[in-house]
């Protein structure tokens, strides 16, 4: 069952959408819907689902500026629209499908049948990652499993200098200034990331402690080879001196 919101500032065009997608009641479900796209961003950033119905014209906020606030999303998006012009731009910011108001009943049909083979594509991914994440974690597996962009990035520990959380993602910082931005909690890097090497500081922060140049205690941060500067908790301060 796909899970799926609708963003639209127009009522009559949710009651519409959601009168065409009750005729796939068994392959879909609406489980909310939102009249402000920055409330639908609040949503996106603790709930899971697999589809985002998007109008492009809105005044608070466009469809188009609406997608990038979310730039690692893991869900698909159908942009629904009265206009026509918009079907290039759509593509590019690799929408799934386009539809044109009033929504044809065959053309939504294309549409599911799309969601469905790029959520079970994506379940492959994740159960695949799981598996690898298990074989990398085993004591004679060096690298760190890592999926973004739709692709799985395999990294040696000694390179990450650090992992920052943002809600429900996080950017790992490494050596050569490369940044990868994940759709992760900072929790799950605590379960993956090698413990003797990897210390929580800060409840946004996770450092690699053979990384840490300098720790400034009066202003309670510290500061890693790459000159990056990190606060450290107070609740930590301790513990993390004891595993330096």
């Amino acid at each position: 069952m796909i899970k799926a919101i609708i963003v639209d500032d127009e009522s009559n065009a949710i009651e519409g959408l959601l009168w065409e997608l009750s005729k796939f009641s068994d392959k879909v479900q609406v489980v909310t819907t939102f009249t402000d796209p920055e409330l639908a961003l609040e949503y996106l950033k603790e709930a899971q689902i697999d589809c985002v119905f998007l109008d492009i014209e809105m005044p608070i906020m466009d469809g188009f500026t609406f997608l990038e606030k979310v730039p690692n999303r893991s869900f698909s998006v159908v942009i629904t629209t009265a206009y026509n012009e918009y079907a290039l731009k759509a593509l590019k910011k690799e929408a799934i499908d386009y539809l044109l108001k009033p929504i044809d009943s065959d053309d939504l049909k294309v549409a599911i049948h799309k969601i469905e083979k790029q959520v079970t594509e994506l379940y492959s991914l994740e159960s695949f990652e799981i598996m690898l994440l298990k074989f990398n974690n085993r004591q004679s597996r060096k690298k760190i499993t890592i999926s973004t962009d739709g692709k799985l990035v395999f990294l040696e520990p000694d390179d990450i200098f650090y992992v920052e959380s943002d809600g429900n993602y996080c950017t790992i910082y490494c050596k050569n200034q490369k940044k990868l931005v994940v759709t992760k909690k900072l929790k799950s890097f605590c379960e993956i990331l090698p413990d003797e090497q990897f210390f929580r500081i800060h409840n946004s922060y996770i450092v690699n402690l053979n990384k840490v140049k300098e720790f400034i205690k009066v202003d309670g941060y510290i500061v890693l080879e790459n000159n990056a500067k990190i606060p450290v908790s107070r609740q930590r301060k301790t513990d993390l001196l004891r595993k330096l």
